[in-house]
Parts: structure tokens; C-alpha cells; sequence
């Protein structure tokens, strides 16, 4: 087993894996008891996650319902999870090109082509990464929406 990562390290790590292009994130909703989980593709944009996904799936209405979302990137001995809060969620044809454009360059698919996509921003209230059992004390790397230091 390799030895723990630093804080600073570990926080390098995630924000490289939030930037990697073509990469998916498990997403778990909850909104009236009706508990969810899909994986999504995604882009790392203004210190946000976002996602798209049909206006009218379980995915958005449990987000836009509770406001919350739970994030889980990476195997399981390499993983980071977020809790996020929305903070925005337009529709993509009234959306400008700039957002659509650098959600297509790194999730790898333009939102435009499928159904009635919606780009939901997620900011990061609180970030944990860890790879092995000696990184779990120490793995979270963000609390209330602040890295720590």
C-alpha cells in the first residue's frame, strides 16, 4: 500500500480528475423518498459539476426538488465523492454557446442532439478523496462550499 497522499496532493488529484475529458460520474439524487442513482457524463466549469440530463427525468426533478445531489468519481480505491448544491439549471437551447461548447469539449457529446436536455450546475459544498484505508482519516478536502487548508 502506498503511503498517504498530502491534503495538497489529494486536492491536485481531484481537480485533475474533474478535468479528465470523457469521464463519467455516478449521480444519487433524493427528493418525496424516491432515492436515485445514474451515471452521467459531465464537465468540470466554473467550479462546478455539471451535468446534463432530459428536463424531465427523476435525475433532474430530484435535484431541482431537494436542491441537493451526491457525486462519486473514480474506482473505489481512487475515489472522490461531492456533495453539491445546484446553483443554476437552464435549458440547453437557451443557453449560450460558450456554456454548451465547453460542456460538449470535455464530456465528449453535445447536449443539443438528444431530447430536452437541461445543464445543471452542481458547486461542491464538500469534497472527500481517498484511495486506500490509510487516507480515510483526513479525506475530506472541502467543507461549506471552502477548501480547506
Amino acid at each position: 500500500m502506498a503511503a498517504p497522499r498530502s491534503r495538497e496532493q489529494r486536492r491536485a488529484d481531484t481537480l485533475r480528475k474533474l478535468g479528465e475529458g470523457g469521464a463519467d460520474v455516478w449521480v444519487a439524487t433524493a427528493h418525496a423518498g424516491s432515492a436515485h442513482l445514474v451515471p452521467l457524463s459531465y464537465a468540470w466549469h466554473d467550479d462546478c459539476v455539471v451535468i446534463a440530463c432530459e428536463e424531465s427525468s427523476l435525475t433532474a426533478r430530484n435535484i431541482v426538488g431537494s436542491l441537493r445531489v451526491r457525486l462519486g468519481f473514480g474506482p473505489t480505491r481512487d475515489v472522490v465523492m461531492i456533495d453539491a448544491i445546484l446553483e443554476r439549471c437552464e435549458a440547453v437551447p437557451s443557453l449560450d454557446d460558450e456554456a454548451v461548447k465547453a460542456y460538449e469539449q470535455q464530456a465528449g457529446w453535445d447536449p443539443r442532439a438528444v431530447g430536452n436536455n437541461v445543464l445543471m450546475w452542481l458547486r461542491p459544498q464538500r469534497v472527500q478523496a481517498w484511495r486506500e484505508s490509510n487516507e480515510i482519516e483526513g479525506r475530506t478536502l472541502m467543507r461549506a462550499g471552502n477548501w480547506l487548508a
